[in-house]
């Protein structure tokens, strides 16, 4: 399978732990690739909820997507700053149809002033019991929310005012609007 290149374009499938599909976003375009991870955006982008529900994103959102680590992050550039919103999620897959990683339902929100919020406790321990997370893979998301809130505390890779502004204008120069 050949890897996307920088300005190519790849839906990306997030499914639950039962292997329903959960949600689809049609076009991210691609700003960066490599053999751990991928950078993206979304800027306008048609999603479709699994009961097929469709919506288009709001404002621009570089995406992040690493094949090591259980979550990834998605930072919404908004007039007030940035808001990052992080998926607590199995490492992406990639294959001709999508990229795709499984949802495990714990997200963390970081407002613009740096507020930290962990979302969806309940849905995950509701899913957990319902579709029998392994104890591993409870162990490894835990492990991963401490990960993610330090990279959050120290401005680490996504949660950078420079990877966001670089990658930005990276996106604007390939869709031609600089």
């Amino acid at each position: 399978m050949r890897i996307p290149r920088e300005g190519d374009y790849v839906a990306i499938q997030s499914y639950k732990h039962n292997g329903k599909l959960h949600r689809t976003w049609r076009d991210t375009m691609v700003l960066k690739t490599s053999e751990d991870a991928l950078i993206g955006v979304n800027d306008h982008t048609l999603v479709t909820e699994s009961d097929g529900r469709r919506w288009l994103t709001r404002e621009p959102a570089i995406v992040y997507f690493h094949r090591h680590y259980w979550f990834n992050v998605i930072a919404m550039i908004r007039e007030g700053g940035v808001s990052y919103y992080c998926n607590l999620a199995s490492p992406f897959t990639l294959d001709q149809e999508a990229l795709k990683y499984i949802d495990y339902d714990l997200d963390v929100k970081v407002f613009p002033d740096g507020e930290k919020r962990l979302l969806d406790v309940d849905e995950y321990e509701e899913h957990s019991a319902m579709w029998q997370y392994p104890a591993m893979t409870d162990k490894i998301l835990k492990r991963n929310v401490e990960v993610l809130v330090d990279w959050i505390d120290k401005g680490k890779g996504p949660f950078s005012q420079a990877y966001v502004d670089l990658w930005y204008n990276r996106y604007l120069q390939l869709s031609h609007r600089v």
